[in-house]
């Protein structure tokens, strides 16, 4: 009985966090999001924690249980975990008013956001071994040796002198 359960939207080395009801516009929110995007976990959560923005400790949160899921539900390895994608939505507007002359008011929204943290699993490459710094050395200097020199720039000619208007010949 029950119903079937959904399809895993996400790949096998992928895992996500969410973080609703912030109390912070979404464009705000938005300004933090940018500066963790495609960067290695371990440097987003140094950049969040040393952030001037108040909202930094909330998107921290969200990044810090990312990294747990990734750890926990899905066995990935957390120091080669790179935030993927940080997307930011709007979630509920509370209004209210104020007060205006002449027995009017004015519209205040106070709006929530939402922060969606996806942490993917890159392995880096293994570190060239003590021979290839040495070959990719000399395969340059073979490269700058083959190409042809360059050209320079031909001296540019000084501007022809113009010759007297016809029209004063014309007039005498």
């Amino acid at each position: 009985m029950g119903k079937d359960a959904r399809a895993r939207v996400l790949s096998d080395h992928q895992a996500k966090a969410l973080g609703r009801l912030i109390r912070i516009s979404p464009r705000k929110l938005n300004l933090v999001a940018q500066a963790i995007r495609g960067k290695k976990a371990e440097v987003a959560l140094n950049e969040l924690t040393f952030s001037p923005k108040r909202v930094a400790k909330v998107v921290k949160k969200v990044l810090q249980s990312a990294i747990a899921n990734a750890e926990n539900n899905h066995d990935l390895d957390v120091d080669d975990l790179v935030v993927s994608e940080a997307s930011v939505g709007k979630n509920l507007v509370m209004k209210r008013f104020h007060a205006r002359a002449r027995g009017r008011g004015a519209g205040i929204l106070k709006p929530f956001s939402q922060i969606t943290i996806v942490v993917e699993e890159k392995r880096e490459k293994q570190e060239p071994s003590k021979t290839e710094p040495v070959k990719a050395a000399e395969e340059m200097a073979a490269n700058k040796s083959k190409k042809a020199p360059a050209k320079k720039p031909a001296p540019k000619k000084a501007a022809a002198k113009k010759s007297a208007p016809k029209r004063a010949k014309e007039n005498a």
